[in-house]
């Protein structure tokens, strides 16, 4: 594999080491954080494998509803 050496200060460094998991290679990083977008189909794919509970579907409802009921208002200057 072919690699380039790239030089960044210190507060990138820091920042993408915070996101670094063990055994993770900045590269991998990187490549997770601006790589290729997750799309809906991967979206769909994994909300079908979550089984949720009548009473949380109940509750997703009522605050779904309460939030089209209370929409925030823009102040026109």
């Amino acid at each position: 594999m072919a690699v380039k050496t790239i030089t960044i200060d210190l507060d990138a460094y820091e920042l993408l080491a915070q996101h670094k998991k063990p055994k993770q290679s900045f590269s991998q990083v990187i490549k997770e954080h601006f790589g290729k977008k997750k799309t809906a189909d991967q979206l769909r794919a994994v909300l079908q494998e979550i089984v949720l509970s009548e009473s949380t579907l109940e509750a997703i409802e009522k605050q779904l509803a309460a939030r089209r009921a209370n929409r925030a208002r823009v102040i026109r200057l």
